[in-house]
This record gives C-alpha cells, structure tokens and sequence, in this order.
C-alpha cells in the first residue's frame, strides 16, 4: 500500500513536470500514456489519465489514448517478407499475427467500453450535479430575491428614520432656542433684580442717614422747640415723601420682579410640558435634555435664591421698621409735636409694607 503510494506521488510529481513543458492538451496526454505505459509499467486508461491530468473535456483523454495505441501498434508492426521463408511458414507468423492483433483489439475495445460506461457514470453525475446545482440556484435566486425585497424595505424605513431624526433634530433645535431665550430673560430679570436690589439699598441707607440726620435735629432743637417744629415737621414730610416714593417704587420693581419670575415659571412649565410629551420622540437626545434640566434646576435654585434674598430684605425692613415704631425714652419725653413726624413715617412705612 505504501508502495502504491509513493508511486502515485512520483507519477503526480512527474505529470507536474511535464505541465510546465507541455502546454497543448494532446500533447500531454500524449506524454502522459507515455510516461505511465513505458516508466511505471501501468497501463492508461482514459479515465486514469483524466484524474491524473484533469485538463479538458472527457473526450480529450479517449482521443488521446487512441492515438497512443495505434502509433505503438504502428512501431510494433512486424513485416515478413523474406523470399526465402517457406509458404506455410508465413501463413503461421501472419495468423500469429493477426490472433496477436485480434487478441489487441478486443482488449482495446474492451478497454475503450470500459471507459464509454465510466463516461456515462461521470455524465450521469453531472447531470445530477447540474440539476443540483441548478436548484441550488433557484433556490439561491429565490433567497436573493427575498433578500432585495428585505433590503428594499429596510432601506424604506432606514429613510423613515432619516425623515424622523431630521424631524427631531429640528425639534430639538427649537427646544434649544427656546431654553436659550428663556435663559436670557431670566438673566435679563436678574439683572433687573439686582439693580433694583442696588437702588433699594442705596434708598435705604439714604433714608437711614436722613433718620438719623432728623433724631439729631430733634434731640439738639428741643430748646428752640417751636421754630425747629415747623423746620422739623417740613423736613419730616420731605423724608416721608422720599421714603414713600422710594418704597412705591421698590414696591413697583417687586411687582415687575414677581411678574417677571412668574412668567418665567409659567415658561419653564410649558417648557417641561412640552418636553415630557417629546420624551418617547427624543431617546437619542437624553444627554442634552439633561443638561437643560440641569440648568432649570439651577435656575430655579437661584430663583429660591433671589426669594430668600427678598424674604431677607423684608425681614430687614420689618425690623428697621420695628426699630423706628419703638423710639428711645429720652424720645418720649419729648413734646408731643415733636412726636408727631415719628409716628406719621412709621405709619406710612407700613402702609407702604
């Protein structure tokens, strides 16, 4: 068996060689019949030389082995013509001859149905194999077919999804340029808030030096009591008429402040509205959604802030007015027309609260 093997291998070594040497097909096949008849000892067959060689059609072996046998037949002829040699002699060696070519024949013949019915097979196989390969086809191309239509469809909806996310893009830009808009006014309202904040303060520290200004006033005159009345009285009403405009007006910036800030928390609440009816829509933007309620969060934390600081400033108020309500002893001694200014402010700064 190994023998066989090696023998195989050095055959297919050889027929490798000769592919290089021998392009034309007849040619090896030619040189193959050869190699294996003359070398090897093995005698060719077309169907050996096609797995050997396994180039062109199956007819191209069967031609080339006919060629083969009949230029070997055509060498080996032997021909007697000797004048010599006796009648009956010739008449022997032809006969011998002739059984020899008979006996050469059949084998051929039977070599060469041999190969016909090896032929068939191999057709038959092939038919079957084209048959299957044919189905395969079909069935490939029905696949194929399935697979366009799947793919048409997908490419429909992958344009769907174009259509949508340019949808939301757009919707999303909106959103952001309300956020942004909503921003600058809230901004802008703090800004107000803070000069009205500033202007209040300064007001405030005005009234205070005015207070203290008139309580001087009133505890040096109480000797010149009548004249500085009437100087008293004049500046007290000017200090309430200041006082009063400047609380109108902290008043008016209070309501615009609350105006302001409750619109934009009617904004803002619109705002989240809207957003929790696009939240199904807007999956892909989660992260910029976030932001934005991060920044409505620190919005309203300074909204919070900006109450506090008013609920402080009115504490302030409250107390600076408890503080004027509640005057020193030494003010009560006083005469009960000087008293007068006092009591008018304070009602007036709780008229104005």
């Amino acid at each position: 068996m190994e023998t066989t093997d090696n023998l195989e291998k050095a055959l297919h070594a050889d027929i490798d060689a000769l592919r290089n040497l021998y392009p034309n097909t007849q040619d090896l096949y030619r040189e193959v019949c050869m190699l294996m008849f003359f070398r090897y000892g093995l005698t060719p067959t077309a169907n050996k030389l096609y797995q050997f060689v396994r180039k062109g059609s199956m007819s191209a072996p069967a031609e080339a082995l006919n060629r083969f046998w009949e230029n070997l037949r055509e060498k080996s002829r032997v021909t007697i013509e000797q004048p010599d040699l006796p009648d009956a002699l010739k008449a022997a060696a032809g006969a011998l001859v002739a059984t020899l070519w008979q006996s050469a024949q059949a084998t051929a013949h039977e070599q060469f149905g041999s190969f016909q019915n090896e032929a068939k097979a191999t057709v038959s196989l092939a038919e079957e194999a084209v048959a299957e390969a044919r189905s395969n086809f079909e069935r490939t191309h029905a696949e194929l077919s399935a697979t366009q239509n799947e793919l048409r469809q997908a490419h429909d909806q992958s344009d769907l999804l174009r259509h949508e996310i340019t949808s939301l893009n757009s919707t999303n830009s909106a959103l952001e340029s309300q956020l942004q808009s909503a921003k600058t006014d809230l901004l802008a309202g703090q800004g107000r808030l803070d000069a009205c904040r500033v202007d209040f303060a300064d007001e405030l520290e005005k009234i205070r030096q005015s207070s203290k200004q008139s309580e001087d006033r009133l505890a040096g005159a109480e000797a010149r009591a009548l004249v500085e009345i009437d100087r008293e009285r004049m500046s007290a009403t000017i200090a309430r008429k200041a006082l009063e405009a400047a609380l109108a007006e902290k008043s008016a910036g209070d309501g615009r402040f609350r105006d302001e800030a409750f619109a934009l928390q009617k904004q803002l609440a619109s705002q989240s509205h809207k957003n929790g009816i696009q939240e199904g829509e807007l999956r892909t933007m989660v992260a910029n959604q976030e932001k934005a309620n991060v920044e409505l969060d620190r919005l309203r934390t300074q909204l919070a802030a900006t109450g506090a600081e008013i609920a402080l400033l009115r504490a302030k108020i409250s107390t600076h007015k408890a503080a004027k309500t509640g005057p020193p002893t030494s003010q009560r001694t006083a005469p009960s027309g000087a008293q007068a200014p006092t009591r008018k402010r304070a009602k007036g700064s709780e008229q104005s609260d």
